[in-house]
């Protein structure tokens, strides 16, 4: 952007309720200012009809998982039943194929999905890092640049979670299935970590972060090594997400993943870990107490017959949740909100179960929206989330006159929107201030999805 911009919708979201008459003033380097008179020669875009509200925060995607979408689907010949690890061995299939531009073609393409549906950042937790025989590229990072290339291609913030893989498990042979994720040891992981962050600085909606993949696919070593690193970068890592991890881990360290975790000085306001399906109830007080966040997933995690995630348990002891698209079964952050409080009615036998209880008609669906924007956003290490003055603008705007939110109230509208919004509502989208969806129609949506189309028949053909 090279001009201040006054953003004015009929329905500004701002300090947890809309506001008639409000509009979004947003300086020239893509931050939110004050509110009071408009800089002399500041551009008016007027937003009729329109709600405009925070971003959303993807905490957690696997974007190249894109292509397997509708591919999994059905009982594999030979065996009786369909699970995670069936799954797993599906997705290996498009991971271990792809070069680094038919990483960057399947990226965008979810990336573009990600901006029509509201969603203005991304994290990436991101494991693909070698060629097909396992060698290093001669630059390391060739991959995760490819993938930091197509979020910035489409407009997104990103953080891009890097992926610290050690093995297949413990006690299992190597598989060579998994040979572009596998890193030389800890030092290589936190060295390409470290190098990716300075080659990315110069970009400001970019950032990066540690991944350590798994219990299962990293050894205590690492984690202790991670741990003694006190790294400033954000830490995410699968946790608690399928019950063979949990019997593995207690095989190997007598201990249960969180509790390992604990132990060796990880948790923390800056961990997130994602799923956490399957916790006792002192690993939800070991999370709360630690002011960690939990990243659900509850399309993937519904579609993987994974579980439930206990997130009124983990609100209520402390913990912080987020949202993530995961393994892009679909792309529609709201619904994610929608299906984590819906999956916990299933569970709990009564409905509202995350509503903080305050009697307010959107005490539920702020705390749902607070979850796939402010949560998503601290669990990356990011300023956005909010539309506050120093923060970045990033947004989105739903069509206040589209069928799904026809008869909304101010005061029920954000509960219409977490609840029965059809992504189509979605209509602006900007990072930093500059738009990349208008009315809906994102610029390079008809080249990606050629370049999708063709790519998913050559691997599949």
């Amino acid at each position: 952007m090279s001009e201040t911009i006054v953003y004015q919708p009929d329905l500004l979201y701002t300090g947890g309720r809309f506001h008639e008459g409000r509009a979004l003033c947003v300086s020239a380097e893509g931050v939110v200012l004050d509110e009071g008179p408009a800089p002399a020669g500041a551009r008016t875009v007027r937003l009729p009809g329109r709600a405009l509200l925070p971003g959303l925060v993807n905490g957690h995607s696997h974007a190249f998982q894109r292509l397997i979408r509708g591919r999994t689907e059905y009982v594999a010949s030979g065996r009786e039943a369909d699970d995670f690890w069936s799954w797993r061995e599906a997705m290996y299939r498009a991971a271990e194929s792809l070069s680094p531009e038919d990483v960057y073609t399947a990226s965008r393409q979810a990336f573009v999905e990600m901006a029509l549906a509201g969603i203005t950042t991304v994290g990436e937790f991101h494991y693909l890092h070698h060629q097909a025989d396992g060698t290093p590229y001669a630059d390391r990072n060739t991959l995760a640049h490819a993938v930091i290339r197509a979020a910035r291609d489409v407009g997104l913030r990103i953080c891009l979670l890097r992926v610290g893989y050690a093995r297949a498990g413990f006690n299992v042979p190597a598989n060579p299935r998994q040979r572009r994720f596998i890193d030389q040891d800890v030092d290589a992981f936190l060295a390409s970590a470290e190098s990716l962050a300075r080659e990315t600085r110069a970009d400001t909606a970019v950032s990066v972060g540690l991944a350590p993949h798994s219990v299962r696919a990293v050894t205590r070593e690492w984690l202790t090594a991670l741990g003694a690193a006190r790294p400033s970068m954000p830490v995410h890592m699968h946790v608690a997400e399928q019950p063979k991890e949990i019997e593995a881990c207690l095989a190997e360290h007598r201990r249960r993943p969180v509790e390992l975790l604990a132990d060796l000085g990880l948790l923390g306001p800056s961990f997130t870990a994602v799923h956490g399906v399957h916790l006792t109830d002192e690993e939800v007080s070991m999370l709360g107490r630690a002011k960690a966040t939990v990243c659900a997933c509850p399309s993937t995690e519904r579609n993987l017959g994974d579980g439930i995630v206990p997130a009124d348990a983990l609100v209520k002891a402390g913990a912080h949740v987020s949202l993530g698209s995961d393994s892009q079964a679909t792309v529609d952050l709201l619904d994610e909100a929608r299906q984590l409080e819906g999956h916990l009615r299933l569970a709990r036998l009564r409905r509202a179960v995350l509503d903080p209880g305050r009697g307010a008609m959107d005490g539920l669906a702020a705390r749902l929206f607070d979850m796939a924007t402010a949560q998503g956003a601290r669990s990356l290490g990011l300023s956005t989330g909010a539309l506050e003055p120093g923060r970045p603008a990033d947004f989105f705007t739903v069509d206040l006159h589209h069928p799904s939110l026809l008869g909304a109230s101010e005061a029920s509208l954000l509960a219409s929107i977490i609840f029965g919004a059809d992504k189509a509502a979605v209509r602006e989208v900007a990072v930093a201030g500059r738009v990349v969806v208008s009315d809906g129609r994102h610029p390079l949506a008809e080249e990606s999805g050629r370049a999708f189309q063709a790519l998913s028949r050559t691997l599949y053909p």
